[in-house]
């Protein structure tokens, strides 16, 4: 499982995770009955809080994303995926029109709003960065 946390970016870290884990179940990469890695394996990859990783898989229990497995740890949920993909409509549709209402409000006009948007996402193709986690530390012996 990969995770790419900012802490730079102004969102808390725990829903950084949140949501992530949320676009993984929307594009598939995450499917219904997988097993996520253990708080404390994931708080070691990412060097963050184990309470962090606990209070965002509280969260995706909550939200009905991940179910508890006794004796095996948390899973994607069965009827996690449409949930998901209309939570990543969502934000994404909220975070745009909060950014082209920031745009026009500053005195931009439409069509300069427009090109702008298309230049940026032209200029992206696809591409995107983050700051990753780093990679587990070799197992012992290896």
């Amino acid at each position: 499982m990969f995770f790419a946390i900012d802490p730079h970016n102004g969102v808390p870290i725990y829903e950084q995770l949140v949501r992530q884990v949320k676009f993984a179940v929307a594009d598939g990469t995450l499917r219904p009955g997988q097993l996520l890695p253990s708080a404390r394996i994931l708080s070691q990859q990412l060097t963050i809080n184990p309470n962090t990783i606990n209070r965002a898989f509280q969260q995706l229990q909550t939200d009905g994303v991940l179910e508890s497995l006794r004796g095996k740890g948390l899973a994607v949920g069965p009827r996690a995926l449409a949930a998901c993909r209309k939570s990543r409509q969502s934000l994404i549709e909220q975070r745009v029109r909060d950014v082209l209402s920031e745009a026009l409000h500053s005195g931009l006009a439409h069509d300069e709003v427009q090109q702008l948007v298309l230049e940026q996402l032209n200029e992206l193709k696809g591409k995107v960065t983050t700051i990753a986690a780093a990679p587990p530390p070799p197992a012992a012996g290896a």
